[in-house]
């Protein structure tokens, strides 16, 4: 008998990528750092990966597998809306696609107690509800947060004024996850402060309300007190009966300080100081207000503070909902990812806040606004945002990346061959990264290019091997190693040399991988068209109705009309 599930369908959900795992590859002309070291916190080895997200996060897949603490993502959100930097119309089934398909990388790189935060809109929100929970398991959902994006409603609204987004929010493994509490401001009716500088309000001394606030009900709370003029004063309740106070007399005799008297028309009245806890915490809500983490409009202004002349970016989060997020799920010296840079507010606030980050964007919006308002943040020359919050003072610095070109390329005559613009350096990381070995070429050992484990080893050459050339090298790796050869060809048999595995480039890797495809965006054009119906025979016209004429095709779920 078949095991059926709860899932979410849709067309060309079964087709899915062979993702080739590039090699990144250093632009340090574009890479920034800070002169001198700000202080011991300072993060220097972030990155910033310019190109498709979805090969970047394959690229990033075997190095940082389960070392991820935070994943932020914006995607588009498939509205349909003609956005400046992204092409964000595009059909469900594709969007669904390629969201699938980067969520299990992310989860992949998720370490066991990380967790996964997404804002989206009511649009797409409730596929990709029931999406992450196929990927990630529906025990390991952690809530939806709204968050106001919009501090004032739209009066030309047909229907809803919509002033939210959805945050919604994954653990890795949420028996391992556990999240920081945030810091519990005191409220604003503590309004006296003391002499050591505490805030507090008053309370009055006398029991009010309820069956305990009377001298029959509570006879032993019914005494004097000695005026600041030496009178004494009774607990009286407003009737003119006799009451209670709340405190017994060794209470008020130990905690006397705590008492304050103030003179009235009817005379004396005690009170009691509350305290405010200065270093209370309190759990994450489930509403965000624009007025604690920020709104649309308050990121813009944060964008155009430091680009006046350039044109703003769509859709940028405010750096307080980013710091909302990280001081969550995060501790200081932890790894953020965001996979939709835009225009690097994670990475911005990441490292005001002493996190180290990857961030990933294909956008020449990459160029224009993220690499400039890094620098300006490691020059600490932006104080908007959250700086003055953290003391932000400069620091630390990143690395610029960019996505090799496929390892394999066609020649003239339609042939599968290494690319031509493939050094032997990066030959040799590529083949390891494909195979699955830790690129570390020995400077002693000409033959070792990587290793798996303490005995496994690799060498990648472009030459065609003789059986002396192979002796020689089984001679020097020894018996008690193993090593795995790529070459163009050899000559002998594959087993001659039981130290050695012989595979021919490109041969070995050739059924891998969807070589030459550098493009997984987000974009129309790679929708996985259904193949249309044949159409019925029909013997005379017959009146459709219009409400059948919008339903003629499938919905998402494949239920026809």
């Amino acid at each position: 008998m078949s095991k059926t599930k709860l899932e979410l369908t849709w067309i060309g959900k079964d087709k899915r990528p062979k993702l080739e795992p590039r090699i990144l590859l250093e632009d340090p002309s574009l890479s920034y750092h800070a002169k001198q070291r700000v202080n011991e916190c300072d993060q220097f080895d972030n990155k910033l990966i310019f190109g498709d997200n979805l090969l970047a996060l394959k690229a990033l897949e075997q190095e940082y597998a389960g070392k991820v603490k935070c994943v932020f993502i914006d995607p588009p959100y498939n509205t349909g809306s003609a956005f400046t930097h992204y092409d964000d119309g595009l059909e469900h089934s594709i969007w669904l696609s390629l969201i699938r398909d980067r969520l299990e990388i992310i989860r992949s790189l998720l370490s066991d107690d990380g967790s996964l935060w997404i804002t989206i809109d009511d649009n797409e929100a409730h596929y990709l509800k029931v999406l992450c929970d196929e990927v990630f398991g529906r025990r390991n959902f952690i809530g939806n947060a709204i968050w106001e994006k919009a501090d004032s409603p739209r009066m030309d609204a047909q229907f809803y004024s919509v002033r939210h987004d959805h945050l919604l929010t994954y653990a890795k493994e949420i028996s391992c996850t556990q999240w920081n509490r945030l810091a519990s401001e005191i409220a604003s009716h503590y309004d006296k402060v003391d002499d050591l500088g505490r805030r507090y309000y008053l309370k009055p001394l006398r029991a009010m309300g309820g069956q305990g606030d009377s001298r029959t009900a509570r006879p032993t709370l019914y005494y004097p007190l000695i005026a600041p003029d030496g009178s004494e004063v009774y607990p009286k309740r407003q009737d003119g009966t006799d009451g209670a106070w709340r405190w017994s007399k060794i209470k008020v005799e130990n905690e006397s300080e705590r008492i304050d008297w103030i003179s009235g028309k009817n005379g004396w009245s005690a009170n009691y100081r509350i305290y405010g806890e200065e270093n209370s915490t309190r759990p994450p809500e489930t509403i965000w207000v624009h007025s604690e983490v920020g709104s649309n409009r308050t990121s813009k202004a944060e964008v155009k503070a430091l680009f006046p002349d350039v044109i703003p970016f769509g859709t940028p989060k405010p750096e307080y909902l980013l710091q909302r997020i990280i001081s969550i799920a995060t501790n200081p010296g932890d790894l953020v990812l965001d996979s939709f840079a835009g225009s690097g507010t994670t990475g911005a606030v990441a490292h005001k806040m002493g996190r180290r980050w990857i961030m990933i964007e294909l956008g020449e919006h990459c160029h224009t606004h993220i690499i400039p308002r890094l620098k300006k943040v490691i020059d600490g020359e932006d104080q908007g945002g959250i700086s003055k919050a953290v003391n932000w003072q400069g620091g630390g610095g990143f690395r610029y990346y960019s996505l090799a070109p496929s390892l394999l390329e066609q020649d003239r005559w339609g042939n599968w061959v290494v690319n031509k613009n493939y050094n032997p350096t990066m030959l040799a990381e590529a083949l390891c990264k494909l195979e699955g070995f830790t690129s570390a070429p020995s400077e002693t050992q000409w033959w070792n290019h990587g290793y798996s484990s303490e005995h496994d080893f690799i060498y990648v050459t472009t030459q065609n091997l003789s059986t002396q050339q192979l002796q020689e090298l089984s001679d020097e790796v020894g018996s008690d190693r193993s090593l795995l050869v790529c070459c163009t060809a050899f000559r002998g048999k594959a087993d001659q040399f039981p130290n050695l595995t012989l595979k021919k480039i490109p041969k070995m890797v050739l059924s891998r991988c969807e070589w030459g495809h550098d493009d997984y965006s987000l974009n129309v054009a790679n929708l996985p068209m259904a193949q249309p119906e044949p159409e019925p025979i029909v013997e005379k016209p017959k009146k459709v109705s219009l409400k059948q004429a919008n339903t003629a095709q499938h919905d998402l779920f494949g239920k026809e009309p």
